[in-house]
């Protein structure tokens, strides 16, 4: 019995102290991984099912829409401090896409010319009368005429080339006496062109020739008439113009950010709508050293051979050139969509992982542009992925989440979802681009583009009414007021600004549809707020803002005087949806 009682106390002392380990052990394992919920709850993000670019680290309201936010997928531990994350469904609401640099290496580099064919001026000849009189039969009636040299295109009388005959005569009966004056006269006729066949035949016959014939200097075709039949003509005037089109000239255009990609002796390729299943291989022979002032082109000319007369003067042609590096290599080039400007500052958006939506923010360094493509000189290399649509919705949830992004160069956390009821506010002095990458813009400039704001204030009114006509009225008057500023001193970079600005105002001016005019303000406001940004002494401040669904979703920017979001992109049907995106003081 006392045997039994001591296995009793063994036994109770052993659940005892079970009873406590659970108590001690168990404890501490559920604080644990209560601690760790914690942290797991505060480290996640909240958005917007509408609006993916919003992003905030409570649930709430969406600030654009007013939709519940939902949670966003935990698993951005691994990230870098300037990347971030977003999900599939975002990426596929924000219709964001992406390119790989470089995929199509047997496009990389490839500039298009559009050009004409003209007449190689080398080979075009004018036909003129050596001797004054009345055209009295024209044996060539249209342009276009096939003519061989020593062919009968005119006949004339002329009363000085007749009395010219007569003194002839006279000094051929006494040229033993005065061999001087024969010879004298033999000559005056030779001045105006008459053979010596000719001129032995009138002085072997007796016989004074009233009508003349004019033959042809050379072979061509005739390009112009000049004069008709029954007109009285000069000594020395036009009658025809030939065209020798056996060779031919190729004309293209080149911007002037594109003319030190380009020299002669530089292959190039033409190709027609008229032969589509032909290519002529040719050569840069000229460019032109005059810069034409009104289209920023220069003429850049090739020599094409034309025996066939395949080419006829008027046609269009495209000419296809390889452009190369100063290393041989073949360029490096994104869509231009892909590009953001920021003052000097260019940006991209480069997906890091290629199975996971994981971007960060990227400077590069461009070269020139070729048509629809800039050339990345530094910041790019070959086989990476960058977004080509989208990027403003990118670079909206890049700001969101406090990373690097164009208007917040150094990424930090200052930012709210709750700053502005229409979304997220940036304030100026957070902005390092306001001091370290300005346009360095002339006093001359600044003061003549100040009033252009103004009109433009104007055209972006008119576009919250979605007043047609008032929009196109603006759009002339900022127009006319753009054209007048200074642009001595300008880089290309500047210029090319100024440029764009100039077409979207055009286009804005002659579109009929309201669609079209907002479509074209997205571009003209790309530009805008690159030259606004780098304006001094504002009389007011300028608030650079941000709708995300315009431009197809894409996102599109513009600029007010006034803080208060009124989007020009979608007027009545959704007045408030938009943010401040910075401030110009």
């Amino acid at each position: 019995m006392k045997e039994m009682k001591k296995y009793i106390v063994y036994i109770g002392v052993l659940a005892i102290g079970l009873l406590l380990g659970w108590f001690l052990f168990g404890n501490s394992s559920n604080e644990v991984d209560h601690n760790h919920n914690e942290v797991t709850e505060a480290n996640q993000m909240w958005t917007c099912s509408m609006h993916p670019q919003i992003m905030q680290s409570e649930p709430g309201d969406c600030p654009i829409c007013g939709m519940d936010l939902i949670p966003v997928d935990s698993g951005m531990d691994d990230l870098s401090p300037d990347q971030f994350q977003l999900t599939e469904n975002a990426l596929a609401l924000a219709n964001i896409q992406t390119s790989v640099v470089g995929f199509d290496s047997s496009d990389n580099g490839v500039v298009r010319l559009s050009g004409k064919i003209v007449e190689n001026e080398e080979a075009n000849v004018v036909q003129v009368t050596y001797f004054s009189g009345r055209i009295e039969r024209l044996y060539v009636n249209s342009t276009g005429e096939q003519v061989r040299k020593g062919q009968l295109l005119a006949s004339i009388y002329s009363p000085e080339l007749f009395a010219a005959q007569q003194e002839l005569l006279t000094a051929s009966s006494i040229k033993e006496s005065q061999p001087e004056l024969y010879k004298a006269v033999r000559n005056k006729l030779k001045l105006w062109k008459i053979s010596e066949k000719q001129i032995d035949q009138i002085e072997t016959s007796g016989e004074i020739k009233e009508n003349f014939p004019v033959y042809a200097n050379v072979s061509g075709t005739v390009s112009e008439k000049l004069i008709e039949q029954g007109e009285s003509v000069s000594s020395g005037q036009p009658i025809l113009k030939i065209a020798d089109l056996s060779t031919v000239w190729a004309n293209f255009d080149i911007y002037e950010s594109q003319i030190d990609q380009f020299k002669t002796g530089q292959e190039i390729i033409v190709t027609t709508n008229a032969y589509k299943s032909k290519s002529f291989n040719s050569k840069v022979d000229f460019i032109d050293p005059v810069l034409n002032a009104k289209t920023r082109t220069v003429t850049l000319r090739t020599v094409l051979r034309n025996p066939e007369g395949e080419f006829k003067p008027g046609m269009f042609v495209e000419g296809t050139i390889q452009l190369m590096t100063d290393n041989g290599n073949k360029v490096v080039r994104v869509p231009s969509s892909a590009v953001m400007w920021t003052g000097k500052r260019s940006v991209v958006y480069v997906k890091t992982d290629p199975q996971s939506p994981i971007f960060e923010m990227r400077e590069v360094t461009l070269g020139n542009k070729l048509g629809d493509y800039y050339e990345v000189v530094e910041g790019l290399k070959t086989g990476e992925e960058i977004v080509t649509n989208g990027t403003f919705t990118i670079d909206a949830a890049a700001q969101l989440q406090g990373k690097k992004s164009m208007m917040n160069k150094s990424g930090d956390k200052t930012m709210s979802g709750h700053d502005d009821h229409n979304g997220m506010t940036e304030k100026n002095g957070s902005d390092p681009d306001k001091t370290t990458t300005k346009m360095e813009f002339s006093d001359a400039f600044q003061s003549t583009f100040k009033p252009v704001i103004t009109s433009y204030l104007k055209l972006k009114d008119a576009l919250v009414e979605s007043d047609l006509e008032q929009t196109a009225v603006f759009a002339k008057e900022t127009l006319i007021v753009l054209k007048k500023v200074d642009q001595n001193d300008l880089k290309a970079m500047e210029r090319s600004h100024l440029t764009k600005s100039i077409d979207m105002l055009n286009a804005i001016a002659k579109s009929d549809k309201l669609e079209d005019q907002r479509a074209f303000f997205v571009t003209l406001n790309e530009n805008m707020v690159a030259i606004a940004n780098n304006l001094i002494a504002l009389e007011n401040a300028l608030y650079v803002q941000f709708c995300p669904m315009a431009n197809d979703n894409k996102g599109a920017i513009w600029i007010s005087a006034d803080k208060e979001i009124r989007n020009p992109y979608y007027g009545d049907a959704m007045l408030k949806c938009g943010s401040v995106k910075s401030i110009i003081d």
